[in-house]
């Protein structure tokens, strides 16, 4: 029972550092949310290699 209060903590603590490095590049906050809801922590390496939305 703890581990899976565990394991959704960490998911939302994914989520939220793959939506701040994404605003903080330039790139679409919204991708990199779900990319951390989907993925967990396995996103949060790749939002470094993220390029900024094109305008």
């Amino acid at each position: 029972m703890i581990t899976a209060y565990a394991v959704v903590a960490i998911n939302i603590m994914c989520i939220y550092v793959c939506y701040v490095l994404a605003k903080e590049r330039g790139a679409n906050t919204r991708f990199w949310g779900w990319m951390g809801v989907l993925f967990g922590p396995f996103a949060v390496p790749f939002v470094f290699f993220a390029k900024a939305k094109e305008k």
